[in-house]
């Protein structure tokens, strides 16, 4: 989960120009869309009316650039936006936080993360889910029970 998690945030930070470069642009309804980008984006289909302008914005600079990119990274989109319209609010909430915290970050550590997890991707499948059932899942932002006094 942590792992699937820290892969939408960085497509989502990955996608940063993409939505740039819709910017300004109108926010169709689902039938305006293109058949392309209807196939591209088919997951969000129930969802897309109630997506905000911002969203809607991100996506379709995600679908802008699916066709050029290689089959390989085409199936990782389709495979992350399956997972992201299963995703409950919370993980929704968390992934976000995750987004916004690394945008944060000075350029040099966000390439460190990049480099460690394309490192993270090299390694065998078995090694993979080893070292995902073993992560340590960070404490949660606010306290389960309120300070006593």
């Amino acid at each position: 989960m942590a792992k699937d998690i820290f892969g939408l945030v960085l497509v989502l930070c990955l996608s940063c120009s993409a939505f740039a470069a819709t910017k300004g642009t109108k926010q169709p309804s689902w039938t305006e869309l293109s058949a392309q980008d209807q196939q591209t984006l088919a997951p969000l289909a129930p969802r897309w009316e109630t997506l905000t302008t911002q969203r809607k914005k991100m996506w379709l600079g995600i679908a802008k650039n699916y066709p050029s990119m290689p089959p390989a990274e085409q199936v990782k989109v389709q495979r992350r936006l399956e997972r992201w319209v299963k995703m409950s609010q919370a993980e929704l909430r968390t992934v976000r936080e995750g987004y916004k915290d690394i945008q944060k970050l000075p350029l040099a550590k966000k390439q460190t993360l990049r480099q460690q997890w394309d490192e993270y991707n090299k390694l065998p499948e078995e090694e993979r889910r080893r070292l995902s059932s073993t992560a340590k899942v960070p404490p949660p932002k606010v306290p389960l029970s309120p300070p006593t006094k």
